[in-house]
């Protein structure tokens, strides 16, 4: 994958295959929202090296692009990529565009992990302070992710269910990001859109585990509370002289080891490992994350 593509007055660069790690592995659950840390493999795709700006939506739509900016254009939402997209791959010149190409290819939106293998292979860029439409649905956390790159599908009940996945660039460090989400039917500022040219994926989903390993973890807490809350909280008066008071107050030095271990298990746990691709025999696993 060498060559762009171009089609309807857009070029698409070529982003190689790669498995990428989303996700943190720090155990603190402050970084619940990180985790389950996982692997994702992405076939080849091409993108946008740049967010779509008005005379390129123009020139895909038919309209006159005389006087169109070429800034990024931030009325889209994600209702209009999708319209847009669809005009695309309608035109005889994206049937053009892949006959060459292995099997079935559809224009969207990047995913998450597409985003992040184009970014990595700096086949894409978005400037600070700018937000990115993705191809997904939002979520609190990894469990339930497509771990081949394909668009999580909206399984939300409520507002959220009108909500897309965006990614978010640091407005002063480029190289910071961050998941967010923004109303799909909606503008906002600094929020831009671009498109890609990606495989479709038929094979059935592998998905992160969405089940929870809760008495894992649960011996877990127990072990690092004890160790890192009750037990200092005894020994500290004990080394002091002051045994008396370790027992004739052991409930206040229950209580202080149990708030201080609570403390510590939002700031800190042991490392949890990364749940690879290939160890993922089905979605109902339980994974303690």
């Amino acid at each position: 994958m060498v060559v762009n593509i171009s089609f309807g007055g857009l070029v698409f660069h070529p982003v190689e295959a790669a498995t990428t790690t989303i996700g943190t592995t720090k155990g603190g659950w402050v970084y619940a929202g990180q985790r389950p840390c996982y692997e994702a493999k992405t076939p080849a795709f091409y993108t946008m090296a740049q967010p779509l700006n008005s005379r390129e939506v123009l020139e895909v739509m038919g309209g006159p692009d005389d006087d169109a900016s070429e800034e990024p254009m931030e009325t889209l939402t994600s209702l209009d990529l999708v319209e847009l997209a669809q005009t695309l791959m309608e035109s005889e010149a994206f049937s053009k565009a892949i006959e060459d190409l292995p099997g079935s290819w559809e224009v969207r939106a990047l995913t998450h992990a597409e985003w992040l293998v184009a970014r990595k292979q700096k086949k894409l860029e978005l400037n600070t302070g700018f937000t990115e439409r993705l191809a997904d649905a939002p979520s609190s956390n990894h469990r339930g992710a497509m771990m081949d790159g394909r668009p999580r599908p909206n399984e939300i009940l409520g507002p959220a269910a009108s909500q897309m996945a965006a990614v978010a660039v640091h407005p002063r460090n480029p190289e910071v990001t961050a998941t967010t989400s923004v109303p799909h039917d909606r503008p906002l500022p600094n929020v831009v859109a671009r498109l890609a040219l990606t495989p479709v994926r038929p094979d059935s989903a592998i998905r992160v585990p969405n089940n929870t390993d809760v008495w894992r973890n649960v011996r877990t807490e127990l072990l690092w509370t004890t160790v890192l809350g009750i037990i200092p909280s005894f020994l500290i008066p004990v080394l002091r002289g002051m045994s008396a008071y370790a027992t004739e107050g052991w409930v206040n030095l229950l209580f202080g080891g149990l708030c201080a271990g609570f403390f510590t298990g939002a700031l800190w746990r042991p490392r949890r490992p990364v749940l690879r691709y290939d160890d993922v025999v089905s979605s109902s696993m339980r994974v303690s994350q």
